[in-house]
């Protein structure tokens, strides 16, 4: 698949990018590159070879109980917000 100087400026014009005049050209071989990459990966054997969903298999997560360890203690959860009020953080209006 061949992509053309056309291509990239209905692609840059649909992703809202702005591309000057003189970068389509070099866009459209970086493009080329990347489509003759992937055409190359296209070719590669996988048969027999299983989907990874992580690059590092069999290691999980650390999991650890889920607990509460500051709660119910308002005065030292508020005591390092830059501001508070009747016990809630106050914070600046972020609508208009």
């Amino acid at each position: 698949m061949s992509i053309d100087e056309n291509t990239v400026r209905k692609v840059a014009r649909l992703a809202r990018l702005a591309l000057p005049e003189e970068r389509v050209a070099p866009m459209a071989a970086e493009l080329n590159g990347i489509m003759a990459w992937i055409e190359q990966l296209n070719e590669v054997d996988v048969e027999g070879v299983e989907p990874m969903t992580s690059a590092v298999e069999g290691a999980g997560l650390a999991m650890r109980e889920d607990v509460v360890t500051d709660g119910n203690d308002p005065e030292r959860v508020l005591a390092n917000a830059p501001k508070a009020e009747d016990g809630f953080f106050v914070v600046p209006k972020v609508v208009e």
